[in-house]
């Protein structure tokens, strides 16, 4: 399988959905933000049932299967959001560059 760029991904996820209709306006699933972050956070929540009760996926492939499910929520709704996931992703890596999670917290003198 090719590795694909970020916007590659992305059409083919809008190929997919719109080879379901779900961009026609009588759809039963609107690909609006408000429903894609609900998506996202509960195939993001089906992720933790594989840790459950254990320190591992029992099934790598179905695990595999649900960071697909993420994946795709995240790249609609970044895109109907019209924010370039590439860019925001540099822009964050940038940022958490700067940072660091190990200090102590800062009292005030």
């Amino acid at each position: 399988m090719p590795n694909l760029t970020i916007p590659e991904l992305t059409e083919k996820m809008h190929a997919f959905v719109r080879a379901k209709g779900w961009y026609e306006s009588d759809t039963k699933r609107p690909q609006t933000p408000r429903n894609l972050a609900i998506s996202l956070s509960l195939e993001a929540a089906e992720i933790l049932e594989h840790f459950q009760w254990r320190e591992g996926p029992v099934d790598k492939d179905e695990l595999a299967s649900e960071l697909a499910d993420v994946t795709l929520y995240l790249l609609q709704l970044a895109s109907v959001s019209d924010i370039d996931l590439e860019e925001a992703v540099l822009r964050k890596l940038e940022v958490n560059a700067g940072r660091s999670w190990d200090e102590g917290p800062k009292t005030k003198d």
